[in-house]
């Protein structure tokens, strides 16, 4: 009989968690403890979720805490994205450069700025950005650069805030996958000209259904402010001149405000961020340690010895090599995973330059696809070079997501994927290949538990 599970096999994982929150299961997430609940209720029994007492408190702690001048907290993540485009003076027919492969809110909101999305490809090993392809996508029209520190990992800040400076461009870091993440010893979201992330339940910064902005541009600032916090635009607030005689009302007329039993969890949240943190990569760069070498899989991880670090590893993933395991498909490698009680699946985010939303959508009934209605040029026919964003899919898959450190457990997914790895030729003759697109638009289903 063959060791692989597939075949009939033991399963090489027999972890079974619990469903206690209390920080001992390896993959329950946020932990909750008795304080972050007594700081939620304090606000809930006075009535006072709809306030800014607490979520001012909470915009300091974060402040101290990431190093930034300024903080805003907003009603999710895509509220603040939209808001930092607009603090940074994105507006109708500007163009706003982001990488195919993330999730739609990091620029899909641009579209509601009447703004276009001008898409640039990924790096095959990083996942993020790529410097080399970014600067032949700047036009005059060019008003921000969308980063995406992508599955953690940092993107290459230096290069980018070069080219970013020579052409006279913003740059927003959206850290929605890697809050308190390290490049080079700086922490993320204080490189560019403003960031912002969500910090909704799936996250590593996990407060609830929630996003921050972060900036040291006071501009910046008091226009997110000014889109969608209407409650703090007002005259003694104010130091912008322009802004002055508008107070009162949002300019955006959204309403973007935290809701206060988040910005009470975030402040407890916060207090134990760093060391839960520290706690996760431990455990994940421990389970990369035991597979290097291992023919058909990388790891998706930065070199710490560079000051870099992958933050608390939101939706870690490993790169797939399928020609060290003759061809054998990204799909039939996570099927047999799955079979050893490791539940791995293929692909990430689809490129969004794919979906018809940047393609056909007339959002707005503008009469023309939206991507374009105040563009000068069909900016599609920039999707053209787009290639490893189209194809990354069927070379990447997720890994398990380790909250703590517990040598036994983590031991059991090795043995999982060396297994699967050893025995890899049982699987080619049954490979139905893969399918066409791997992943998904929306892709991470954080109402799943990740065992």
């Amino acid at each position: 009989m063959s060791e692989l599970a597939i075949f009939g096999g033991p399963k090489a994982v027999t972890y079974v968690g619990t469903d206690k929150n209390d920080g001992s299961d390896m993959f329950k997430w946020p932990i909750i403890t008795k304080e972050d609940e007594d700081a939620v209720l304090e606000v809930l029994r006075r009535g006072g979720m709809s306030g800014t007492d607490v979520t001012k408190e909470f915009e300091k702690e974060y402040c101290a805490w990431s190093g930034s001048k300024y903080a805003l907290g907003t009603c999710n993540g895509t509220a603040a994205l939209l808001a930092a485009m607009y603090g940074a003076g994105v507006g109708r027919g500007d163009e706003v450069i982001c990488p195919s492969i993330t999730y739609w809110a990091s620029c899909t909101s641009a579209l509601t700025l009447g703004a276009t999305v001008v898409f640039a490809d990924i790096d095959p090993v990083t996942l993020c950005l790529d410097p080399k392809k970014l600067e032949a996508k700047i036009t005059n029209k060019t008003k921000a650069i969308m980063v995406v520190h992508y599955l953690s990992y940092p993107a290459d800040m230096d290069e980018i805030m070069a080219i970013a400076k020579k052409h006279n461009v913003k740059v927003i870091e959206d850290v929605s996958h890697a809050q308190g993440g390290l490049y080079k010893g700086r922490k993320l979201g204080t490189i560019g000209d403003v960031a912002a992330a969500s910090l909704m339940a799936g996250k590593s910064f996990a407060i609830g259904e929630a996003g921050i902005l972060q900036t040291d541009n006071r501009e910046i600032y008091e226009r997110a402010i000014a889109f969608g916090t209407y409650e703090r635009f007002t005259a003694d607030a104010t130091e912008t001149e322009y802004l002055k005689p508008l107070v009162g009302l949002p300019l955006g007329g959204h309403k973007h405000r935290m809701h206060q039993l988040s910005s009470a969890c975030g402040r407890v949240q916060l207090k134990y961020y760093d060391e839960r943190c520290a706690e996760i990569r431990k455990a994940m760069n421990y389970f990369w340690d035991q597979l290097e070498g291992v023919p058909g899989i990388r790891a998706h991880r930065v070199d710490e010895k560079t000051g870099s670090n992958m933050a608390g590893w939101y939706a870690a993933h490993g790169l797939y090599i399928p020609e060290e395991l003759e061809g054998l498909s990204v799909t039939r490698f996570c099927e047999a995973l799955r079979a050893e009680g490791a539940p791995i699946g293929p692909g990430c985010n689809l490129a969004l330059h794919t979906h018809g939303v940047y393609n056909t959508a007339d959002v707005y009934n503008d009469g023309k696809p939206t991507r374009i209605a105040f563009a000068d040029k069909d900016v599609r026919e920039m999707d053209k070079d787009l290639e490893v964003s189209e194809n990354i899919g069927k070379r990447v898959y997720n890994i398990p997501w380790f909250k703590k450190f517990d040598k036994e457990v983590i031991d059991q997914y090795v043995n999982a994927f060396k297994k699967v790895c050893a025995n890899y030729k049982e699987l080619l003759a049954d490979d139905p290949g893969d399918p066409e697109k791997l992943g998904g638009y929306h892709f991470f289903n954080h109402s799943k538990k990740s065992k």
